[in-house]
């Protein structure tokens, strides 16, 4: 190789380098640049945090005004079954109320008679009464209650005393105090009873 050759290529070489550098040194002022500008999606962490107590406080408010409405629809809707189930109420006892009027001009009547001593009169008319409010009661439903004869049941009977019966069998109701009823099979009031009891027991014990 000829000296202008070496110097021809050593020149080149130094060409080169020196474009190389200059490359990498525009590569670095790039990087430089990018960290210098700061884009939408670099944000600090306490602007990142700011905006999510925004969002959360965001969202709070708007739970707590549906909670509010809610709240307010549930106190009307309670407020509206409550005045309904007292008109149902109110308008339920006015129908029973209307269905005894008719009881009680005879009932009138029939104390009117007793006054009057006419006791042909007084006799049906409470007859009528009785026939009368037996027939209103049990259209609402009301029946009595099996007790004479029937084996004791605590659920229906209310035993006043126990008595020793050559006649019924231990724990069989021999006499009824008071009639019970019930209304459509829940029991209003028990029938008052006696039960008989083993003949060897002493007669008049209590039971309860």
């Amino acid at each position: 190789m000829t000296e202008d050759n070496k110097k021809t290529k050593a020149a080149e070489q130094q060409e080169h380098g020196s474009a190389a550098a200059e490359k990498v040194e525009h590569v670095d002022n790039k990087r430089e640049e990018k960290k210098a500008v700061k884009t939408p999606t670099d944000k600090t962490a306490a602007e990142i945090t700011a905006e999510m107590h925004e969002e959360v406080m965001r969202e709070r408010d708007e739970y707590l005004d549906s909670l509010q409405r809610l709240q307010a629809e549930f106190a009307n809707f309670r407020k509206r079954v409550l005045r309904e189930s007292e008109q149902h109420s109110q308008q339920a006892s006015i129908r029973v109320i209307e269905e005894l009027l008719p009881v009680l001009d005879n009932f009138e009547r029939a104390m009117k008679a007793a006054a009057e001593h006419d006791e042909k009169l007084l006799e049906g008319g409470v007859d009528l009464v009785y026939n009368q409010l037996r027939d209103i009661l049990a259209r609402r439903g009301l029946c009595e209650i099996e007790a004479e004869g029937t084996t004791f049941d605590p659920n229906q009977h209310e035993a006043v005393m126990c008595q020793p019966s050559d006649v019924y069998d231990e724990g069989t109701v021999t006499n009824v105090l008071e009639k019970g009823y019930q209304v459509n099979e829940k029991v209003v009031r028990p029938a008052k009873v006696i039960v008989s009891a083993n003949p060897d027991e002493d007669s008049g014990s209590s039971s309860t």
